[in-house]
């Protein structure tokens, strides 16, 4: 594409040019018609003359060769001590005698420039995935947040009223331990969330427990199924929960396919993992709440505004809901 200042598009050049070659114009006369030098004209006349019509347009600005190009086998020495020690241009560098600034280039062109571009336990390029359909792939997983203290925990009251507020709350429900200190309990929040669209659904339950997990699955799928989404395949963690046969007879008894991620890889689980953290930060710490009931009553709102509103960057900055058109008045 022609730069701002040039003074010949595409189409001005191809005048040019046919003054010159097919009507015999001398090329001093076309230079000073169309305003350019006259190595400029000849230029343009001689590629009309060589390529036609084709010769007008922009070239790319790239050289032919690139003699002085990084060798492929330092590319390799450079890409191998990235993945395998994670060091940076430097560092690389100091060990293999080039260039910091060529071996920036090289991790730029291989697309190792950013640590977040590779897998923090392996060492290898992150290899992400997303199911093509809704319902191909369910991601399963709880998410345990303390209790709200009567009055409001300490993150927004602070240390001291905190400790007052479990203390009071504690007074009035009975609710210690052996040593006679507060004990609140805790939200276990069953969350279920969509592989293709990143549709949400959770329960709020007291306990993490296989019964509890084979409660909340049906509830779900009855859920998704409202919205016209059928349940393939289900991904968990090995937590105990999931681990059970009861979680696996409950997965064959709805048409599931229970699948499990590899020990020690909450990666491949990472869809509900990062939603844990958008649920935390918009939901269960983003706000101040006098009481665990204040905060429990709020999540279907926040979950609504999450699938219907929320702007996700895995759905191209659009909410989750847009990926399912199967019904509809899903966008209210």
């Amino acid at each position: 594409m022609s730069h701002a200042n040039a003074a010949l598009t595409p189409r001005g050049r191809l005048r040019l040019a046919r003054l010159v070659v097919d009507e015999g114009w001398p090329i001093a006369r076309v230079a000073e018609r169309y305003e350019v030098s006259w190595p400029t004209a000849k230029r343009w006349a001689q590629r009309y003359r060589r390529d036609g019509v084709a010769g007008m347009v922009d070239r790319s600005s790239r050289p032919r060769h690139s003699p002085s190009k990084t060798p492929q086998p330092m590319v390799r020495k450079i890409v191998h001590v990235r993945l395998k020690q994670r060091l940076g241009p430097a560092q690389i560098a100091g060990r293999l005698g080039v260039p910091a600034s060529t071996v920036h280039a090289v991790l730029t062109r291989c697309r190792l420039n950013r640590l977040t571009y590779i897998d923090r336990a392996t060492g290898e390029p992150i290899r992400r995935y997303e199911h093509d359909r809704p319902g191909a792939m369910l991601h399963v997983d709880v998410k345990k947040f303390g209790n709200i203290p009567d009055g409001g925990g300490w993150r927004y009251v602070g240390r001291v009223q905190g400790e007052r507020n479990r203390e009071a709350t504690a007074d009035r429900t009975g609710n210690r331990n052996t040593r006679y200190e507060p004990r609140l309990g805790t939200a276990f929040v069953h969350t279920v969330i969509d592989d293709h669209s990143r549709i949400a659904y959770a329960e709020i339950r007291n306990d993490e427990k296989a019964t509890t997990a084979i409660q909340v699955l049906p509830n779900a799928v009855a859920w998704f199924a409202s919205r016209g989404v059928v349940i393939e395949r289900v991904l968990s963690d090995n937590g105990s929960a999931y681990k059970s046969h009861a979680w696996r007879d409950a997965c064959a008894d709805l048409g599931i396919q229970a699948k499990k991620t590899r020990p020690y890889r909450p990666q491949s689980n990472g869809k509900v993992e990062r939603f844990h953290r958008t649920l935390a930060d918009g939901w269960a710490l983003g706000r101040f709440y006098t009481s665990e009931q204040a905060r429990r009553k709020a999540l279907p709102a926040w979950l609504h505004f999450y699938n219907h509103h929320r702007p996700h960057t895995a759905t191209n900055g659009k909410p989750p809901i847009t990926r399912l058109t199967n019904l509809p008045g899903q966008y209210t």
